[in-house]
This record gives C-alpha cells, sequence and structure tokens, in this order.
C-alpha cells in the first residue's frame, strides 16, 4: 500500500502516507485554497435563490494557473478562429462563465477543504507514530480524486507543461534545477491519481 491506494471492503480507498507526505499534500491543498479565493461572506445574506443566481465573472483570471482550472468555455487551440467567429466564442464563453464559475470555485473549494480536514484527521490520530493509513469513503474518494487533477494541472501550469513532450523533459532535469522539489510533486501526485483512478474503476 506504501505510495498507492488500494480498494476498501465495501468501497473507497485506502493509502499509507508518511508525516512528510501528509504535510506536503496538506500544504498543496491549503496553497490551493487560497489560490481559489474565499467563499461567502459570513455576512452575506441567507438566501438560497440570490446565492443560485448570483453572477460570476465574465473574464478570464489573470493568473494562468486560475485560467488552467477554470477555463473559457468555447474555445478550440487547435483551431483559430476568424474575427467573427472569435467575437463570437469570447461572447458565449463570457455568458457561460457568468453563470458557471462561483459553481466551479465552489465545488473545487470543497474538494480541496475535504482534503485539508481528512488529512487533520488523521495526523492526529497518527501523532508521533511517523505515519498512518489514510481511509476515504466513495464519496471521499471522488472528492480527493478531483482535488489531485486540480492540483496537478496547478503545479503543471506553474511549470508551463502542456504536452507530454513536456512532462518526458523533466523527467531529465538536473538535481540542482530549482524546478525540481516541484516536478516531484507534480510525477508524485500523478502515481497517487493514477493509482485512485484505478482503485474506483468498476
Amino acid at each position: 500500500m506504501p505510495g498507492h491506494f488500494e480498494p476498501l471492503p465495501g468501497g473507497g480507498a485506502a493509502v499509507a502516507l508518511d508525516d512528510v507526505e501528509i504535510s506536503i499534500i496538506r500544504s498543496l491543498a491549503v496553497q490551493l485554497l487560497e489560490l481559489i479565493g474565499p467563499g461567502p461572506a459570513e455576512d452575506a445574506p441567507d438566501d438560497p435563490f440570490a446565492e443560485l443566481f448570483a453572477e460570476g465573472p465574465t473574464e478570464p483570471p489573470a493568473d494562468p494557473v486560475l485560467r488552467r482550472l477554470f477555463p473559457d468555455a468555447y474555445t478550440d487551440p487547435e483551431h483559430t478562429p476568424g474575427p467573427q467567429q472569435a467575437d463570437e466564442q469570447k461572447a458565449h464563453s463570457a455568458e457561460f462563465r457568468r453563470y458557471t464559475e462561483n459553481d466551479l470555485r465552489a465545488g473545487k473549494r470543497e474538494n480541496a477543504l475535504a482534503v485539508v480536514r481528512s488529512l487533520d484527521a488523521l495526523a492526529s490520530e497518527s501523532a508521533g507514530e511517523g505515519g498512518a493509513v489514510l481511509k476515504l469513503s466513495p464519496a471521499e474518494s471522488q472528492q480527493w480524486l478531483r482535488a489531485l487533477n486540480d492540483l496537478r494541472l496547478a503545479i503543471g501550469s506553474r511549470l508551463e507543461i502542456t504536452d507530454e513532450d513536456d512532462t518526458d523533459l523533466l523527467y531529465r532535469l538536473p538535481d540542482e534545477d530549482p524546478r525540481k522539489p516541484m516536478v516531484m510533486a507534480y510525477l508524485w501526485l500523478g502515481g497517487l491519481q493514477e493509482t485512485l483512478v484505478t482503485t474506483l474503476m468498476p
């Protein structure tokens, strides 16, 4: 089980994590939360309809990581549209973003929070033992899977990874390269994500 997820009887997944691994994943999840931003203010009106119809932003985020996490809905990276088509795509993307980005942010925030909470609980259980086995319910496993994907997208964006060739180059980085720790985290999270996907497959 060390380093990879395995299925639990009755559903869910488990993975053995040491204290350093717990600390790394928690730190990354907290950084992701800070990047995504806070949720609704505590003094916001407790009106589910107002929240449901609240409008979000219409422009893509300035931060490249957030642009990767919240991409435009009506763009084709392999096709360059003409001026009129580009204007139409921009208008459609703005309208789509206005009504979806708030919900997307809330979902990503909740997934990252689920990771932090489960790791905090694990750390308190394993105090002084050097690590423990994290056991996730099926619902928690899905939240972890989505959060791991977001973390890899965020790190991949910082590393300017756009395709598989970029990933291959990362394996050959010299140890003195300042990107090396981030690369190691990216590859490690990829392994965790892959085994979790395999674990959850029917």
